[in-house]
Formats: structure tokens, C-alpha cells, sequence
């Protein structure tokens, strides 16, 4: 069976299990269950803490996990550990925070300590970019950390910044990681299983930004329309009972649905019909 990592409560675990679900796994009900085994599709699901998946992955006692990429490099593994495939949800940003108004770069930073909760993270970037200043390794509520005079600034994931304002901070300077949910695995192993498991996910990924587009249109205008229309391959054009018209079936990106229903529309094509795509394989 493929052994999978997934995070046990939190955002990014609702997240995975939502995913896995899409893609057609059996996942837990209970939230105390720890394991999850889906023989059918012949996977066994570990509820763990983020943190900890993969450590677990490139210790190679499980095969893949779903987790953040800032958790993952922070857990200083990437000698063993792959990311095999972005799963386009749960963004956020690794950033440098500070009392408003009081740094405008990360240079400014020498000689100041900074509060994070991702010390190996915060030690790489500091390392690379030549900053000398301290850190102080916190487990978890940093906001607060500057207030208090335990450190200059802070370096955290931030979502929407609503926290960060509420203390008083600001974000500065670039971005450290730009961060996401991520399916890793053992450096040089392809485990049975994980292909097919990579094919659902990205199957889910498809299905969640297109739409499944229906038109007829007359066939003089068949050209000017499957280029509003062009689908993946290539869209399917069938014949009508009206020899005059044609009906046309392609995948549409979902955010541009309707300007191209309206563009469509504006040409003479009728009978537009949008739905949504559950599953799908690229």
C-alpha cells in the first residue's frame, strides 16, 4: 500500500482531505482518527502534524505527505525529501514584519534580532543574503514577540496581514518563500501508487479551473469561434440536424467563462451552456 502523510487538523488539513476526497479517496470522519486505510485504492492515510511530515517522508517510514513548502524546508530534509507536486492551494508568503514605519528592507536588519517560529528557514535566507542578526526560535504567536522586547521584527507566514496589523506591524521588504500546499516524497523513489495519485491530484487541480463550455454556431463562423474556443487539445465539433449549424464542446478556463460566453454570444453562437467538470485526466 502507499503510505500517506497528511496534516491533522488546521487549515491545510481540511485543505488535503477536501482534495483527496475530489480525487476519489475515503478519508476520515472522526478527527481523532490517526490512520485511514482505503483498501479499494489501496492507500493508508497517517494524520500528522504538519511539521512532522517530512520528517517522516525523507526518513523514508512513509512514502509521500501533503504539507506546506515552508514546513517542509524548514525541517531541513531537502537532502531527502522531493516536492513532487504543487497543489495550487493554501498560499501564503514567508515575510519580515516589524513595528509600522520602523524597517524598509531586510538589510536594515544587521545587528537586530528577529522572533520566528522557522528558524532553519530564517538562517538560510539570513546566511545567503549576508544579514548578521539573531534568532529567536518561538513555537508560535510571534506578533507578539516585538511588543514584549524579545526581538526587532519578526519573520512569519502571512495569509491576509489582518493579525500583523492588529499588533501594530507591517510587512517589509521581498517576500522570503512564497509557500503552498505541496505533495513531497523520498528523494529517488517512485513508490507503487504514487503516479496514480499524482494523476487524481492533478486531476482535481484541472477540474477546479475549467469548465466544461457547449455552443452552437453556424458553420461559417465555426473559425472565428474555436479560436474564442481553442480547448486543451483541440475543441470537438459535431454536426447538427440543420445543416447550417454545428455544435461545438471545449474546456474554458473557469475565471473567463463568461466574457467568452459574451464574446460568443456577440458572434451568433446560441445555446451556450456552462458546466462544472468533477473529475478529469490531462
Amino acid at each position: 500500500m502507499l503510505r500517506v502523510a497528511l496534516p491533522n487538523k488546521g487549515a491545510l488539513s481540511e485543505i488535503a482531505s477536501t482534495m483527496l476526497s475530489e480525487a476519489g479517496y475515503v478519508q476520515r470522519r472522526d478527527s481523532r482518527e490517526l490512520v485511514m486505510v482505503d483498501p479499494e485504492n489501496e492507500v493508508e492515510f497517517f494524520y500528522l502534524r504538519p511539521r512532522d511530515i517530512a520528517v517522516y517522508v525523507g526518513g523514508g517510514i512513509l512514502d509521500v505527505g501533503i504539507t506546506g513548502r515552508d514546513l517542509y524546508l524548514d525541517a531541513e530534509v531537502n537532502d531527502h525529501v522531493d516536492e513532487v507536486l504543487p497543489l495550487g492551494i493554501g498560499a501564503s508568503t514567508f515575510r519580515f514584519a516589524g513595528p509600522a514605519g520602523t524597517f524598509a528592507s531586510a538589510q536594515e536588519l544587521s545587528g537586530k534580532r528577529i522572533a520566528t517560529s522557522y528558524d532553519a528557514l530564517l538562517r538560510e535566507y539570513l546566511a545567503t543574503n549576508n544579514i548578521d542578526a539573531s534568532v529567536v526560535r518561538l513555537d508560535g504567536a510571534v506578533e507578539s514577540s516585538v511588543r514584549l522586547g524579545v526581538a526587532d521584527a519578526i519573520a512569519d507566514v502571512v495569509e491576509t496581514g489582518n493579525t500583523l496589523k492588529a499588533a501594530g506591524m507591517e510587512v517589509f521588504g521581498a517576500p522570503i518563500l512564497k509557500s503552498e500546499a505541496v505533495l513531497i516524497g523520498r528523494t529517488g523513489r517512485t513508490p507503487a501508487g504514487l503516479e496514480v495519485l499524482k494523476r487524481r491530484l492533478m486531476g482535481v487541480l484541472v477540474a477546479r479551473r475549467y469548465v466544461m463550455l457547449d455552443y452552437d454556431v453556424r458553420k461559417n463562423l465555426v473559425e472565428e469561434a474555436t479560436a474564442l474556443t481553442p480547448g486543451l487539445e483541440s475543441p470537438t465539433v459535431s454536426p447538427l440536424q440543420d445543416s447550417d449549424w454545428v455544435a461545438v464542446r471545449a474546456m474554458v478556463l473557469k475565471n473567463q467563462t463568461n466574457n467568452i460566453m459574451d464574446e460568443l454570444y456577440d458572434l451568433g453562437a446560441r445555446a451556450i451552456l456552462v458546466s462544472q467538470i468533477h473529475a478529469c485526466r490531462i
